[in-house]
């Protein structure tokens, strides 16, 4: 049910290229549209992953030209303005056709022009950056003049630390229907605590093997175990009380029927986690700064998580850590009590209810 009559508010997210910036811009862009009753557009450019999920939100998607910048091929940099004007020239018009009165941007290769289109046209900018590790578009928005968000502190941009909106259909499973889903979708037993194990298709290797190497130790334990191995990946061999599948859609469902998360550490993975009050073992992907390592962090630190680095990664040591969580009732408990003080879950509404009223008062 709206909220209030918003239907001449139009809304332009621009987040793109990952899951990692789609998922939060449409999180709260779910909300703006379903609780606010606003127009909600989105930007995106035609190599992001938001070809398809944006549409499959139900969002209308306009695109634009990415402009990445050639870091490791300097006479590139020379066509860079001219691409620049092009872009930012792209993403003017998407907002000047869709009437927008406010953008809320994420990061991602179609921000930055986003940001530069919006301060063109005295847009009211909000900027989320959703890793512990701000990037160079998000930071741009907030020197054009945005309003900055932070998942954590620290981030190296200005901003509110406000934690990371999940979609509504992540958290708590109240009346059980999502669990009900999830057994009966994945032929799980509702009387056996389930693991849920997922590390995307690239990054989910090691965590692939690890399970492959502990699987009887840990069925023999009297867990089931619902895997998701990765499109790109072969599929592992099968075995009694252990359902491996390529991608999960219903991600919801599949947070429902979990006790225990054994999983890569991206930001949105961790947000929906901690929203669907789920103990998880992190292992975070080792590149670059060690991103992955902080968005779990503060969870760890706060009893609400356990991390094991990739190098240190084995049968032994995954199965020790699920039979410590899942074997000690107090233990559980006390990582479960955690997450619910963490405040993960009510986000998206929080920053709904900021665009609506900058968006209100122009």
């Amino acid at each position: 049910m709206a909220r209030d009559n918003s239907a001449s508010t139009t809304v332009v997210l621009a987040g793109g290229g990952t899951a990692g910036h789609i998922e939060p811009a449409l999180a709260v862009g779910e909300v703006l549209r379903d609780n606010y009753g606003a127009n909600v557009i989105a930007l995106g450019t035609p190599k992001g992953l938001e070809t398809s999920i944006v549409p499959a939100r139900g969002f209308t998607l306009e695109l634009i030209d990415p402009v990445p910048v050639p870091r490791k091929q300097p006479l590139k940099l020379l066509a860079l303005p001219f691409k620049v004007i092009k872009s930012v020239g792209q993403a003017r018009k998407a907002m000047k056709n869709a009437g927008a009165d406010v953008v809320f941007g994420t990061g991602g290769y179609v921000s930055a022009s986003a940001y530069m289109a919006a301060a063109s046209l005295r847009l009211p900018i909000f900027v989320l950056e959703s890793n512990a590790l701000a990037g160079v578009a998000n930071k741009l928005g907030v020197r054009l003049g945005g309003t900055g968000f932070n998942a954590v502190a620290n981030s190296g941009m200005k901003g509110e630390v406000v934690g990371i909106p999940v979609r509504q259909s992540v958290g708590a499973d109240d009346d059980g229907e999502k669990a009900r889903r999830g057994y009966a979708t994945w032929n799980l037993d509702p009387e056996k605590k389930t693991i849920l194990v997922t590390g995307g298709s690239q990054g989910a290797v090691s965590l692939n093997t690890a399970i492959e190497e502990s699987i009887e130790q840990l069925t023999s334990a009297g867990y089931q175990v619902l895997h998701a191995y990765g499109r790109k990946n072969d599929a592992p061999e099968p075995h009694e009380n252990y359902v491996a599948v390529p991608y999960i859609d219903d991600m919801s469902a599949a947070l429902a029927v979990a006790d225990l998360v054994i999983c890569r550490s991206g930001a949105m993975t961790v947000a929906e986690n901690a929203a669907a009050g789920v103990p998880a073992i992190y292992v975070p992907l080792p590149h670059g700064n060690g991103e992955q390592g902080l968005n779990s962090k503060h969870l760890v630190e706060a009893g609400a998580a356990r991390m094991i680095d990739d190098a240190a990664l084995t049968a032994d040591v995954l199965v020790e850590n699920v039979v410590e969580i899942l074997s000690d009732e107090q233990t559980y408990n006390k990582m479960r009590v955690a997450l619910a003080d963490s405040g993960a879950g009510n986000v998206a509404d929080t920053l709904a209810r900021r665009v609506m009223d900058a968006a209100q008062s122009k």
